[in-house]
């Protein structure tokens, strides 16, 4: 593998975790968006999903996103009646966000992130000491 090959492997991984965090970012600031008529869905967790993608020029391996999805799982409901989304029980339906699992994927990702960049960094340090070694 060429340095060229790294650091494109690695901007691809970083790509991947910005992205990422955005998604999270996106559930965090979401978590009390509820919807605004009697009986109206919240806002829907998004999930984000990685492929494998291969460069048959370079026969090398990389991240791709493969797409932005919908978290299916059921909403939960919280008793308020005064609220504009409440239904004639008096139950307001709250986004399917869990704070602990967006806060542990933006971790994970910033370190995946840093991993990556890290990478970048060595290589670019390796590609400068090797160019200097041939004046």
């Amino acid at each position: 593998m060429d340095f060229s090959n790294t650091i494109d492997v690695s901007a691809a991984g970083m790509r991947a975790q910005a992205k990422r965090l955005q998604v999270a970012a996106e559930n965090i600031a979401n978590a009390e968006t509820t919807g605004s008529t009697p009986g109206s869905d919240p806002y829907r967790r998004k999930t984000i999903t990685f492929k494998e993608a291969l460069n048959r020029t370079s026969g090398v391996s990389s991240v791709v996103i493969k797409g932005v999805g919908q978290d299916q799982s059921p909403f939960e409901t919280r008793y308020d009646p005064s609220h504009p989304a409440a239904n004639a029980q008096g139950q307001v339906k709250m986004p399917n966000v869990n704070m602990t699992v967006e806060i542990m994927d933006t971790h994970e990702a910033q370190h995946s992130y840093e991993a990556n960049l890290n990478t970048m960094q060595l290589t670019r340090s390796m590609l400068t000491r090797t160019i200097n070694l041939m004046k």
